[in-house]
């Protein structure tokens, strides 16, 4: 049946129910509620419903259990990952492999290469520190807090497991609520391919839920997405959210969205969580962000066939500063483009800013990008007379990458994407970042002329395979500490400095 959309509407997927002007909910057959198993040492792992229509993936076997528990065996889903050809330009099409299970205390998991012959078994992100048993092609681990893993065998970054070890839920929105829009285990579509949701409402994905439309919430307020189910095959972008206030998503996975997996513009107030997204098209953003204000972006893993995670002014009608951004505990992966950017687009009629962004805390896995002006894990492309000022890293942890810069600061103008040059690049700290790889290309900090100029940027504790860099220490005096990144700096930098933690120490307190 269709009935007009409203926020009164609940949504049944067990069988082939429809509703909330939804058609076509699907379930081949009714699928079973997500399974509890339950230890001697009352620890609990939660296994979800099977996930109809998405394909799954054959190169691992994966079981979990909670400690003197029974084993039980995991969904494992394919992703699909972006692969450049530098020379062609086409984009190769990668599979990979991804499972999902929930659990409290203790777990145990096992995971087995199904093709065999691996020599080594690497948890990633490494500063997780998670060494497991490795007996032939099966790899056993414990884990006792909710984690976002890669299972690597030998150096096979896309035939690979992306394991995602969520909480168990608790408060569940109850089917029938009035203000919940409920779809259950089950295959769900939308005559138009979009799900606009109402104000004061809750959408929940229970585990075991596909949708396969785009999520909007637009001039709405005090609304929520959560679950574990999935986003899947969206037409366009996978969700998004504009000209609102107070809006939550937790929990959910997005597959293989036709653009980028959530953009958000002119809004307050938002938190993005606990959200794992894989994307392998063009245009292919994890999270971006235009035109906001006030948002937090908290404990996601985003693999992406674009930028991870980008931080804009005004692009298209969209306008309005960035400020108050937070990014934390988030695994981020870029096939393609940058881990982090920021700044490529703005008002060049009338200038905006984005200001206070805060990185924390994150593990940047992966960087490859062949275009020498587009590199950088940590990208600041600013442009637009965009000015970028207060942002400070804490704590980044970047692993070997295949191709690309490690920093990239640049305050420029580039007519492929501005219709001017940034304003500039103002007061950048860094703190505690680490770098360790050897494929890292020259490093850049340049300013465009005297007036698109950056200064005032501090890096506190920088360190390249395990070496600091400081202007203090480590090099002969006429040495300049950025040769050790190695870092090109243009004439249009001024006070750079490269700082150990003591000596940061000692300017803070004098």
């Amino acid at each position: 049946m269709n009935t007009p959309m409203s926020r009164r509407t609940t949504l049944q997927a067990a069988g082939v129910i429809a509703a909330a002007g939804l058609a076509g909910s699907l379930a081949g057959t009714a699928q079973a509620a997500a399974a509890e198993e339950t230890g001697t040492a009352g620890d609990s792992v939660v296994v979800h419903p099977t996930l109809p229509k998405v394909p799954v993936n054959n190169s691992f076997t994966v079981k979990v259990r909670p400690v003197g528990g029974t084993w039980q065996k995991l969904g494992v889903y394919l992703a699909k990952l972006a692969l450049i050809d530098a020379t062609t330009g086409s984009n190769r099409a990668q599979n990979s492999s991804w499972a999902a299970f929930d659990f409290s205390g203790t777990v145990e998991v096992e995971v087995t290469y199904n093709t065999g012959g691996g020599e080594q078994v690497r948890i990633r992100p490494d500063s997780y520190g998670i060494k497991p048993e490795v007996l032939g092609s099966t790899a056993r681990f414990t884990l006792d807090r909710p984690r976002n893993l890669v299972v690597q065998i030998d150096d096979k970054i896309f035939d690979c497991l992306h394991l995602f070890a969520n909480p168990i839920e608790r408060d569940v929105p109850a089917e029938g609520d009035k203000k919940v829009m409920y779809f259950g285990p089950g295959l769900h579509t939308t005559p138009d391919g979009t799900l606009k949701v109402p104000s004061g409402t809750t959408v929940y994905l229970a585990p075991g839920a596909v949708l396969t439309s785009q999520v909007i919430f637009e001039n709405v307020e005090n609304s929520r997405l959560t679950g574990r189910g999935v986003l899947y095959n969206s037409p366009a972008g996978a969700m998004f959210i504009r000209k609102c206030e107070n809006v939550t998503i937790d929990g959910i996975t997005i597959l293989n969205p036709r653009y980028e997996n959530i953009r958000v513009a002119e809004s307050q107030n938002l938190t993005l969580k606990n959200v794992r997204a894989f994307s392998h098209q063009g245009w292919g953003d994890g999270i971006q962000l235009y035109c906001s204000e006030n948002v937090t972006v908290d404990g996601c893993f985003l693999r992406t066939s674009d930028d991870c995670v980008a931080l804009y002014t005004h692009r298209w009608d969209f306008y309005g500063d960035t400020r108050n951004i937070t990014v934390k505990n988030c695994s981020l992966w870029a096939d393609v483009a940058h881990p982090i950017n920021i700044g490529v687009h703005g008002n060049s009629e009338n200038p905006e800013m984005l200001e206070n962004l805060r990185y924390e805390n994150i593990d940047i896995l992966d960087h490859r990008e062949p275009q020498v002006t587009y590199q950088g894990a940590i990208a600041f492309m600013v442009g637009d007379s965009n000015l970028v000022r207060d942002v400070r890293f804490d704590d980044i942890r970047v692993e070997g990458f295949r191709w690309g810069q490690l920093i990239h600061l640049r305050v420029e103008y580039n007519p492929k994407y501005n219709t001017s040059a940034g304003r500039g690049i103002e007061s950048v700290y860094v703190k505690d970042l680490s770098y360790n790889g050897k494929n890292a290309d020259l490093s850049i900090i340049a300013g465009l002329d005297a007036e698109h100029a950056i200064k005032d940027v501090t890096f506190e504790n920088l360190r390249v395979n395990g070496r600091v860099i400081a202007d203090s220490t480590g090099k002969p005096k006429w040495y300049l500490a950025s040769d050790g990144v190695p870092m090109f700096v243009n004439e249009h930098v001024t006070n750079l400095k490269f700082l150990t933690t003591a000596e940061a120490a000692a300017a803070a307190a004098s």
